[in-house]
């Protein structure tokens, strides 16, 4: 039930019934002391009330029971004996109208002894009639040990007493209870105003508006917090929303040119091509050639997929050196006009030989596609502080701030044209950085001294295989 009320309503419900609970203590506590005094004095007034009496019944002609007056606080008495037969003629005052009260057929008296030897009970009774009650008061009398004396005191000052005191708690407690409703049906709303701009914001949200944000939430707070988490989250959400498009639109943009080429080539298939044997070598290679391009590209996009999922690599001892030297030759092989510097300290490291060899050549990819053929690179590979730094410099034009802070960013390249010359899709340095993130370690980009770019990849060595 209370699940489907809102956080406003339970939180109003919770002071109140707190409050509730409080004043009907605070009531109940009052009640009863007050009651317990009201008795203590009625029992104080027969008390003081029975010298008087028990002088004028026994102070009588013979010693016997004699005529008794009125008394201050005493409405009724009765003498009787121990064994419970009461003497006639010595029941209600004749000045009082009240009933009389419902005495018990046998009272037992208590065994406490007062300062004057008289064992006393006190009790309450109900009257023999209607709903008034009685304060009684039974005593054996030291002096006259035959004999129980009744004194009874009505309750009726008490009751009226006790009932304006009920009407008045239960008159100030509502009032109070409503006015604390009030107060904090305030309070609640005021405190909950920013969830109300929370829950505006996020209803936007969930209409595809990623521009809203949570006004000027007040970090000292738990709501000013949680609005402050929303929209630190809506920056990144929006930000990744942002690269998510932008990421489509460039591998829809890579995408579309090897699959226009590949459509081109098999309209020049169906144009006749077959029959002439030229034509067809032409386009069965070109659409090949297309093909082998859209596999790469989507090779590198589902690489990138699965080290953004957090899906391990395969982890055994990889001798880097070896690595490097196996990525040298074959970039000589490709281009061997191109000088390249080798620099080489044992080095190993625990995880995935096949994609640490795609890092070095994707490094050694972008220096050829990036600067002047002949342009000499070097590579060196070096143990610093426990970790391997594998390093590959070359001296080409260099990257300006602006390119360097974003060139691990996926299909970003410094030539903002799309021609294929001016280089890949723009994945290889992304690769670089998702791979070596993946190994625990780090990419980053430096000018080269006299000019050029200096990649560095740093990765933690081999802490059981590699000397300290």
């Amino acid at each position: 039930m209370l699940s489907r009320l809102s956080l406003r309503a339970r939180l109003l419900l919770g002071v109140v019934l707190l409050a509730a609970l409080g004043l009907a203590a605070a009531d109940i506590a009052t009640y009863s002391s007050l009651h317990s005094f009201l008795l203590s004095r009625t029992d104080e007034q027969l008390e003081a009330a029975h010298p008087a009496i028990e002088s004028q019944i026994f102070g009588g002609p013979g010693g016997g029971p004699g005529a008794v007056g009125p008394q201050e606080g005493v409405d009724y008495y009765q003498l009787r004996t121990v064994a419970g037969r009461i003497f006639p003629g010595h029941n209600p005052f004749e000045h009082s109208n009240l009933p009389p009260p419902r005495l018990p057929k046998t009272i037992t008296v208590g065994h406490e002894r007062e300062s004057d030897g008289d064992r006393v009970s006190y009790f309450s009774v109900p009257a023999v009639r209607g709903d008034g009650s009685y304060r009684v008061r039974a005593s054996i009398e030291t002096q006259h040990p035959g004999y129980v004396l009744v004194l009874a005191g009505s309750l009726a000052g008490v009751t009226s007493t006790l009932h304006r005191l009920l009407l008045i708690e239960l008159i100030a407690t509502g009032a109070v209870l409503a006015a604390l409703a009030a107060l904090a049906l305030w309070v609640v709303r005021l405190g909950l105003r920013p969830l109300s701009r929370i829950e505006q914001t996020a209803a936007a949200i969930t209409a595809g508006d990623l521009s809203h944000r949570v006004d000027h939430p007040d970090e000292r707070t738990e709501v000013g917090r949680v609005g402050s988490a929303l929209n630190t989250m809506l920056d990144r959400i929006e930000t990744s929303d942002r690269r998510l498009r932008r990421f489509i639109a460039d591998a829809s943009h890579e995408l579309r040119t090897p699959l226009a080429a590949v459509r081109a080539y098999a309209e020049l298939f169906g144009r006749g091509a077959a029959a002439r044997p030229e034509d067809l070598e032409r386009s069965m290679s070109g659409i090949k050639r297309e093909a082998e391009r859209m596999s790469l590209l989507v090779d590198d996009l589902l690489l990138l997929a699965r080290l953004d999922e957090g899906r391990p690599l395969e982890r055994k001892p990889v001798d880097l050196a070896a690595v490097v030297e196996e990525a040298v030759d074959a970039a000589r092989v490709v281009e061997p006009g191109r000088p390249i510097e080798v620099t080489v300290e044992p080095a190993t490291v625990n995880g995935d030989a096949i994609r640490l060899r795609q890092v070095l050549d994707n490094l050694l990819a972008n220096a050829r596609a990036h600067t002047p053929a002949g342009t000499p690179v070097s590579v060196e590979l070096r143990q610093v502080d426990g970790r391997a730094e594998l390093t590959v410099a070359d001296h080409g034009p260099g990257l300006s701030e602006e390119h360097a802070s974003r060139v691990f960013e996926r299909f970003y390249r410094a030539d903002s044209s799309r021609a294929r010359a001016s280089g890949g899709a723009g994945l290889g340095l992304s690769i670089v950085s998702a791979v070596t993130e993946a190994h625990g370690g780090t990419a980053e980009v430096r000018p080269t001294p006299g000019g050029g770019a200096t990649f560095v990849v740093t990765l933690p060595l081999d802490a059981e295989i590699s000397p300290s």
